[in-house]
């Protein structure tokens, strides 16, 4: 028994597949999606998205004396740094600076901020300043905008609980957040 494959469907058959291994391509070259986000610190024209960290850690917050008596002092960010499967890619820690596991880091200033959750620390837009290689890769190299997003908790805790009894002790309050990183585009 003859088996006989009109040449139309074989034809067909190659273009579908074709056209999903060149959408699968596109996808995947496009990198991660970016996010709706406020306005103020929206990533300006020219840079696209190409890594977003999940940051699970504290917010370090110093009891310090002031001139009008005592006041929580800014916060020190301590916590790690996840992809989208869960694994550890790095860590985020005072300057603010975010070092990935292959050693390269970027040090980053405010650049805006807004409040979307009163019961969270701010959304952030960050000026990347000195991205440099690691040991081990470069992939902070070349960031240019950080947004923090998606924030919970880390709120400096009640002004009443820094006195002359607690000042000089810290608090370590939990926070999470998503950090995108951007560069220019080509």
């Amino acid at each position: 028994m003859k088996l006989s494959i009109p040449i139309h469907r074989v034809l067909l058959a190659a273009i579908v597949a074709a056209v999903a291994v060149s959408t699968v391509a596109q996808l995947a070259y496009a990198g991660p999606q970016a996010p709706t986000v406020p306005d103020t610190i929206a990533v300006e024209d020219g840079n696209k998205l190409f890594l977003v960290a999940h940051a699970v850690g504290v917010q370090v917050y110093p009891c310090v004396a002031t001139s009008s008596g005592y006041a929580w002092g800014p916060s020190t960010p301590q916590a790690d740094l996840y992809d989208d499967n869960g694994k550890l890619i790095g860590t985020h820690f005072g300057g603010p600076s975010w070092q990935l596991n292959d050693g390269s880091k970027v040090l980053a200033q405010r650049k805006d901020g807004v409040t979307v959750d009163p019961t969270a620390i701010p959304w952030l837009l960050l000026t990347a300043k000195s991205p440099t290689a690691g040991p081990d890769g470069d992939r902070l190299v070349g960031t240019t905008f950080i947004q923090r997003i998606s924030t919970t908790g880390g709120l400096a805790p009640p002004a009443a609980d820094c006195n002359a009894a607690t000042v000089g002790t810290t608090e370590r309050v939990p926070y999470t957040a998503d950090y995108l990183f951007w560069k220019q585009t080509a």
